[in-house]
């Protein structure tokens, strides 16, 4: 089902006086402003490509896309190949270094009705459409989505295990994360590869704004192009594909944050309690902890107070959102019903995109923005389990957006891919 291409990949001319950890940068949904800031004085890093300055983003992109072309400022590597890509990492309160295996690849842009990749949380609209243009423009993927597939017997894994032990890249990125980049140019092997694959389904994790750019772009130009064979570089996107059968893939809760209350916070709390159990907590830092593991409980922040609440069981049959049970049962569906659309009265096309909404993996962030009163009311939530994600994935429907934050996030700046006639494969 799901077709995948090597890549023949834009790198960095190694001859740059900077190495590879001054070139790479976070992805553009995570990226602070801080760090934005910091990272575009160095003119040849990668946030140029993936979050470009200015007052016209995609138009500044393409120029400087160009720009490192011709200079070569990057390189196309002469030969196509599957790109390993590996990411050792730590959690907090654990000993245990983790080692997230996966490759980079060109996956065709498959229609959500496809069912070949299957999404798992809804968009917000203006996202999208950033990453359309900066598609159109540049003409390149510049970071790569993350989808999973599903190798129970790592077959893959030693081809892979192979590659890593003569890496291109190897470095530390800003997340503390050890990121090592190989690459595979033995045909025989891609073609494993992409055996493998062709007769799954694929999962996407992480980057739905970004696949979804690619698959306006695509159907955009079937529609110019009526004589299309489907083989055209615009059918393709570039994903990071790791197994779902492995043990290192770790999802971290999203929480949330409101600037302002469309309630008074004493209505606020006393209109909760017709739905949830209502806890005050002595002490805000414990709310992940008291929340944890726990069914349909949230941790509530607001004016230095900090409260458990859990919805009342027999509430639940209320939810009359026209959904699957798989995707009525989780924690966020139970949070942007009750909360933010019964409580608060923000329905739920306009959760994707009211002003003031904003979603914070932090814990420690939301609680400081609120003391600085840079928010109202943070929302603390725990983190969706993989098998809710594959439930909902299976069911056809979605999460709320920005359900999942799968950790670590992929990097930019080790891997551009082009789509332009000449330069894809």
């Amino acid at each position: 089902m799901a077709e995948i291409l090597p890549v023949k990949g834009f790198r960095y001319n190694p001859r740059l006086p900077f190495s590879i950890d001054a070139l790479t940068s976070p992805l553009f949904d995570v990226v602070s402003l801080k760090q934005r800031q910091a990272l575009y004085r160095n003119s040849y890093n990668s946030i140029h490509l993936s979050v470009p300055p200015g007052p016209d983003p995609s138009e500044s992109a393409r120029r400087t896309a160009e720009h490192w072309k011709r200079a070569g400022i990057l390189l196309q590597d002469p030969l196509p190949g599957i790109y390993v890509y590996y990411q050792y990492f730590r959690l907090p309160g654990s000993d245990r270094e983790y080692c997230r295996k996966g490759f980079l690849c060109h996956i065709k842009a498959y229609a959500w009705e496809e069912q070949v990749i299957l999404r798992h949380e809804n968009t917000i609209p203006a996202a999208v459409n950033d990453r359309i243009e900066l598609l159109e423009q540049t003409q390149m993927h510049t970071s790569a989505t993350h989808g999973l597939y599903t190798d129970d017997n790592h077959i893959l894994e030693r081809f892979m295990d192979e590659s890593i032990t003569s890496p291109i890249y190897e470095s530390e990125d800003y997340q503390g994360v050890r990121d090592v980049l190989s690459v595979i140019h033995d045909a025989q092997v891609i073609q494993r590869f992409v055996d493998h694959v062709k007769d799954q389904k694929i999962i996407l994790a992480d980057g739905h704004h970004r696949y979804e750019g690619s698959l306006a772009y695509r159907q955009k130009m079937l529609a110019q192009h009526p004589a299309a064979t489907g083989d055209e570089p615009f059918n393709y996107h570039l994903m990071y594909l790791t197994n779902a059968a492995a043990d290192d893939l770790r999802i971290l809760p999203t929480h949330r944050l409101l600037e302002k209350l469309p309630l008074a916070p004493d209505v606020f709390l006393a209109k909760l309690q017709e739905f949830f159990t209502v806890t005050p907590i002595d002490e805000a830092y414990d709310l992940n902890e008291v929340i944890t593991g726990k069914k349909w409980a949230f941790g509530i922040y607001l004016r230095g107070e900090a409260y458990k609440v859990r919805l009342k069981p027999e509430v639940h049959d209320q939810l009359a959102w026209p959904l699957p049970s798989e995707v009525k049962a989780l924690d966020l569906t139970v949070m942007h019903y009750f909360l933010l659309e019964r409580v608060l009265g923000i329905s739920a096309e306009e959760q994707r995109q009211y002003p003031g909404l904003s979603y914070v993996r932090s814990f420690a962030e939301c609680l400081s923005k609120v003391d600085a009163g840079q928010a109202t009311v943070a929302l603390i939530t725990n983190e969706v389990k993989m098998e809710e994600v594959q439930r909902v994935c299976l069911s056809g429907a979605v999460m709320p957006q920005k359900s999942t934050f799968f950790y670590p996030k992929v990097i930019c700046g080790y891997l551009f891919s082009s789509i332009q006639e000449d330069e894809f494969y």
